[in-house]
């Protein structure tokens, strides 16, 4: 089985493949300031719970965006199974043409581009990542990494607004009844869910304008579900894409 480990911003997630699927994933959230040793407990009981014994694993594979998290994390992967887990980065092979990586190009969205010129080769490929930035990566059919844009991910946007104001409320992202709010819910919903899908679909425009072709467009990430019919562009929703990027790799390497 193997064990893939994404360290984002605001989560790891850890998922275990069985060899033909995924069969379990946790989310845990991203501290700085546990030590090794806490998450080291933190690991065991997960895998504990999932009944996923230390002979189970036979390999690991990492990509991180937070440094200080990355040793943490392998040391205890390999204190778990005794086993060194492949550490994402620029020099591993992911069947992209490797000139064309931008050098700070993160890890994660490295897998995210691998994966989708592996599942779509020949076509020029957007991934949409809904996270805590809201990341748009592209990759033609060459495999050519041709660049990403970043904005602030939707839950960063409405965070820095409750922060920012005295008497708006902390709200759960839906899709609102009307573009036009009524209450303060409604009307900050409407701003973000209608303003951002406005924002990804003219990405996507402005990307197919500048580069003169069509893209096939996968959205990946939290809030990829609900964003997406209000976008309209979304050829694809893959939940598990950044992992099953991260398998590849381990798969290639």
């Amino acid at each position: 089985m193997l064990i893939a480990v994404d360290i984002g911003n605001s989560h790891i997630v850890v998922a275990v493949h069985s060899g033909k699927e995924w069969i379990h994933s946790f989310r845990i959230h991203s501290d700085q300031k546990k030590t090794t040793d806490e998450y080291f407990v933190v690991l065991e009981a997960l895998m504990n719970n999932a009944k996923i014994s230390r002979q189970d694993i036979t390999k690991a594979v990492i990509s991180s965006v937070v440094p200080n998290l990355t040793r943490a994390i392998a040391k205890n992967i390999y204190n778990l199974f005794s086993i060194q887990p492949l550490m994402v980065s620029h020099s591993v092979n992911t069947n992209l043409i490797r000139e064309t990586i931008p050098k700070e190009l993160g890890m994660d969205l490295l897998a995210n581009v691998a994966q989708a010129h592996y599942v779509h080769p020949d076509r020029c490929v957007m991934v949409i990542d809904f996270g805590t930035a809201l990341t748009f990566s592209t990759v033609n059919g060459e495999g050519a990494v041709l660049g990403v844009s970043i904005a602030p991910g939707l839950v960063t946007a409405v965070n820095s607004l409750f922060g920012a104001t005295a008497q708006l409320p902390q709200v759960e992202l839906k899709t609102p009844p009307s573009v036009i709010g009524r209450t303060s819910q409604d009307s900050i919903n409407a701003g973000i869910m209608f303003g951002y899908a406005g924002l990804v679909k003219s990405i996507i425009e402005l990307t197919e304008a500048e580069i003169g072709e069509e893209l096939y467009v996968i959205a990946t990430g939290g809030l990829s579900r609900t964003l997406s019919p209000l976008v309209g562009r979304i050829n694809q929703i893959a939940p598990m894409h950044t992992l099953d990027g991260l398998k590849l790799i381990s798969d290639l390497n």
